[in-house]
């Protein structure tokens, strides 16, 4: 019988997925009636700082691992190859430059918005504008997270779409809103497990069912072709996915966040160090489920059969199939999905409450209560979950994969965001914030709507006699052979420069915005050194330009001479316009106190 004319949920199915919900109600719970209650900001939005490296990291990766990669990740290797696989390579620096430059700098500053650190460097303007950015980029991404579980749960019981969708969005916007960044990050692990223990399941069984993936070695042709427009090569994964991940992993409020509630700066930057392995694991097990895939099916296309025209659905077909006459199997990775999916938004409902409480409120109501800045904190955090209800309806309208959906949107506003920083920290003349931002979004968006308007996606179908050419002896090669035969047009003109990768959004975005920043840097005159606040810099192009003579580092990078003890007391003030102890910076090292990370 066709997996898709029946509904495989039984009682145990239920249960399972009953079961995930319940607990993660229970944690929120739990953290709302134990410890502070969640009676301060502090508590609600930074988790009092008390967090050890091992739920931070497996909070991270769950931010990251949402149901769009469970889904998406399968869809694209079996409908594409697996190139992508590649991208993991990607992670290495995407998380080493991170945990050495990007958590140092933050961490030390003691600030509760990333964007708290654009104020510090530049103004209060640039930190608002890169607020309002990041809250329109998470925004946009819940309604992919939201709708895509909720799909995958209608298609297996035949649930109201749109009921699933109101349930993923309550549960987890009641958890979040009652046991804070606690309750997010523990739920965050408990659902790590889930999501690893449902793959697991699925991959187990389609092996056994399937007879191995031995049959699915399938298009690991990686071009070396420098082209930007081509799809997936080694440089658009290689590199592009290190700006990705950068935008992600460095810059993300989401992560940040995470990092910030750690007890100590060590246990920060070794949390980073531990998604490394995690993330590698997720990338393995959705790369060899669409391997598993492309096994069973190599290369039909049954998604019709689940109403949709998205390769997306396949996977759900695909699990259908696999599981159908498992009892309890379904559930486990119905629950995986929601597991996933609920891991990411609750991550982004907490950040986003923190950024708008912080950037947005407590600067124009400094005498505001302790007590009422928490219960407004719980207002937004469910505030937001309604709002994302509302940003579903519109994911069912994507033409895209939802994993390259949710790419090109962390690219688009992720990359310029990743630009800001990097201009902030790198370059200690650079002023032209607001306008090397406004630059980076403008050429993003011109690209993103661009490439939908003209769909140039890339996409290469499989043929349709794979499965033919699956039965001669050399399996590898008769793929590979078809493959190569569907050749598309390569676009010209305006339409090329809208073929841009996906791959490269973050990459382009973020030299766009630096590029620009400069160049008004030196229009309108580069920032004095005495302007700078201190700890704000990185000393990059101290370490890079050593071979440089001492009076010509000083005016690029704040260098002093060798030896030269420097003594700075400075005062930074809080949000609420409250005046903080000043910190003092000695140091007897080449650098300045703008540069110096204390």
């Amino acid at each position: 019988m066709d997996p898709s004319d029946q509904k495989h949920f039984t009682v145990v199915d239920y249960v399972i997925f009953a079961v995930l919900l319940a607990a993660s109600m229970a944690i929120g719970l739990y953290y709302a009636l134990s410890g502070g209650r969640q009676r301060t900001t502090q508590e609600f939005l930074m988790a009092d700082r008390s967090m050890g490296c091992l739920p931070v990291s497996l909070s991270l990766i769950a931010s990251f691992q949402s149901a769009v990669a469970i889904i998406g990740v399968p869809a694209e290797i079996y409908t594409h190859g697996t190139q992508y696989w590649f991208i993991g390579c990607a992670y290495i620096l995407g998380l080493i430059i991170p945990a050495h430059v990007f958590i140092p700098v933050l961490y030390r500053l003691r600030i509760s918005s990333a964007y708290q650190y654009l104020e510090l460097r530049f103004n209060k303007t640039v930190r608002i504008c890169g607020t309002l950015t990041f809250i329109f980029q998470m925004v946009i991404y819940m309604g992919v997270c939201v709708y895509t579980p909720a799909f995958a749960l209608n298609a297996v019981t035949g649930f109201e779409l749109w009921g699933t969708v109101l349930a993923t969005g309550l549960v987890c916007t009641l958890y979040t809103t009652l046991g804070g960044l606690k309750a997010v990050i523990w739920t965050d692990v408990f659902q790590t497990v889930v999501m690893f223990a449902g793959q697991l399941a699925v991959i187990v069984v389609g092996v056994l069912r399937t007879g191995g993936v031995y049959a699915s070695v399938h298009s690991m042709n990686l071009s070396l072709n420098p082209d930007p427009t081509e799809r997936h090569t080694f440089w658009t994964l290689g590199v592009g996915g290190i700006f990705l991940m950068l935008s992600l992993y460095g810059v993300n409020q989401a992560q940040v966040q995470r990092y910030l509630s750690s007890r100590t700066e060590k246990e920060a930057v070794r949390s980073c160090y531990m998604v490394f392995p995690s993330l590698q694991l997720a990338l393995a097990l959705s790369c060899v489920m669409g391997l598993v895939m492309f096994a069973r099916y190599c290369g039909e296309d049954h998604s019709d059969k689940l109403g949709s025209s998205s390769r997306d659905a396949m996977v759900v077909y695909f699990v259908m199939d696999m599981l159908q006459g498992l009892p309890g199997l379904p559930g486990l990775f119905v629950a995986c999905l929601f597991s996933a999916a609920l891991s990411t938004i609750s991550s982004a409902f907490n950040s986003l409450a923190t950024v708008t409480m912080e950037d947005l409120i407590k600067p124009h109501f400094p005498a505001m209560t302790e007590a009422r800045a928490t219960l407004l904190s719980k207002a937004l955090a469910m505030s937001y979950g309604l709002l994302c209800l509302a940003m579903a309806y519109l994911t069912h309208l994507m033409g895209d994969s939802v994993l390259q959906v949710a790419l090109k949107i962390f690219g688009m506003v992720g990359g310029p965001i990743l630009g800001l920083f990097c201009l902030g920290m790198f370059f200690p003349w650079a002023n032209g914030a607001v306008a090397g931002l406004g630059a980076g979004l403008t050429v993003s968006f011109w690209i993103g709507v661009g490439s939908i308007v003209t769909r140039t996606s890339g996409m290469k179908p499989l043929p349709p006699d794979c499965r033919v050419a699956l039965l001669s002896n050399d399996t590898t090669a008769a793929i590979q052979t078809a493959l190569s035969n569907v050749t598309l047009s390569r676009p010209s003109g305006l339409k090329r420069f809208y073929s841009l990768s996906y791959m490269w959004y973050s990459g382009f975005n973020c030299f766009t915005v630096i590029l620009i920043g400069l160049i008004i840097s030196f229009i309108t005159g580069p920032m004095k050194e005495e302007d700078v606040t201190p700890g704000t810099i990185y000393p990059l192009l101290g370490k890079l330009l050593c071979f440089l003579p001492e009076h010509l580092k000083k005016k690029l990078c704040c260098v002093t001479p060798l030896g030269q003890t420097v003594s700075r007391r400075i005062s930074l003030f809080t949000d609420r316009g409250k005046q903080v102890p000043a910190m003092k910076l000695n140091s007897t090292s080449t650098c300045c106190p703008v540069c110096s990370i204390v």
